[in-house]
């Protein structure tokens, strides 16, 4: 089932009504998430992912703008009649329900024609829970299971009505560490079994780039960048895409461009054809640094963090815009650490720049 947001907006009143200024928390949002595809919401706190969820679910009704699945206009259908499966963050279960109960729970809520008979619940039920890998599982209580398998739960109980559309709201941020991992790659495998479209929304862009066919990056409500992961991580639109996509965080530095050279500081760091002299901020992926004794580029070496396979080199420079420099470099380099100093050569393709002023993206050959 695809899913069109067509100039989606969703306007707040103010708080305060002497101020009377309204809070835009999605604006003119146009997007058709394919059918059978798992689509990322991205962004920090407040850029509109969750409000962006909840009308498609139809729990808030959008200013302006129309939803439509495949061909049918949802936008002022109840929840109940777009056939969603929606997760909350909190899972909200019935603590005194068993798995089993909370899972039935939807489906004992159908009626006219959808209405089923006990024996189908039941079979529907231990199939949705099958899928998760909790059906040994279904006699508990909430209380009596941990937060991953809370979580399983939830997805079951959204999937046993067989909905149009999943729809995950931060599923995953009450978990520790290690469960997170396991639990969005669960994620990932149901819903390439099921087929079923879904929309997961997470400030994590590490779980968004992980599981997601294409992801939506968002600030302030307003659609920053569309595509697939690895595409945007590799061709960021501006520099708020490019610094919030990225573990670790990309290097961000103060430079100019002159004669078609990129200086940082005062030194010429990369030839970047095509553009004009101005004043440009850099921004160099932790991987676009290659050890080089006669490099163009030198910073105080700072700390060498070992990783296994990787070193993290940390330096600074007096153009860096973050604290410190992390670049990554293979732990086959051999790095003198009583150093002064560390120099490097880059990586065009991780190297990108942006307008100073406007932060948006400038091409270079």
């Amino acid at each position: 089932m695809k899913v069109v947001l067509q100039n989606l907006t969703k306007i707040f009143p103010s708080r305060n009504k002497k101020s009377g200024e309204e809070v835009v928390a999605v604006n003119d949002f146009t997007f058709e998430i394919p059918d059978g595809k798992l689509v990322g919401l991205l962004g920090p706190s407040g850029c509109g992912k969750s409000t962006t969820l909840y009308m498609i679910s139809g729990l808030q009704k959008p200013t302006a703008g129309k939803i439509f699945f495949g061909d049918e206009d949802v936008t002022d259908l109840s929840p109940v009649n777009r056939g969603i499966g929606l997760v909350f963050q909190n899972y909200a279960l019935y603590p005194h329900m068993t798995v089993k109960q909370n899972i039935l729970f939807p489906l004992q809520n159908l009626k006219g024609e959808d209405k089923m008979t006990k024996e189908q619940m039941l079979e529907r039920a231990h199939q949705a829970a099958q899928l998760v890998q909790i059906d040994e599982l279904m006699d508990r209580k909430p209380s009596e299971l941990s937060g991953g398998q809370q979580q399983r739960v939830a997805i079951a109980r959204a999937l046993v009505k067989m909905p149009r559309v999943l729809l995950l709201d931060e599923p995953l941020s009450n978990l520790d560490a290690r469960l997170r991992l396991q639990t969005r790659e669960e994620i990932r495998r149901i819903q390439k079994e099921t087929g079923i479209t879904t929309v997961f929304v997470t400030h994590d862009q590490e779980e968004a780039m992980s599981i997601s066919d294409l992801i939506v990056v968002m600030k302030l409500g307003v659609v920053q960048q569309v595509g697939k992961p690895q595409d945007i991580y590799d061709n960021p639109t501006n520099l708020f895409v490019a610094k919030f996509l990225g573990t670790p965080p990309i290097n961000v530095f103060k430079g100019k461009v002159s004669a078609e050279k990129l200086y940082i500081g005062e030194q010429a760091v990369l030839d970047v054809k095509g553009v004009e002299d101005c004043d440009v901020t850099v921004a160099i992926r932790p991987e676009g640094f290659m050890l080089d004794e006669n490099g163009p580029f030198s910073c105080k070496l700072s700390n060498v963090e070992v990783m296994g396979r990787d070193v993290s080199v940390v330096s600074t420079h007096e153009e860096s815009l973050n604290p410190i420099i992390r670049s990554i470099i293979n732990a086959d380099n051999k790095i003198d650490l009583t150093a002064q100093e560390i120099r490097y050569s880059l990586k065009p393709h991780k190297v990108f720049l942006f307008d100073a002023k406007t932060e948006n993206r400038i091409y270079f050959e």
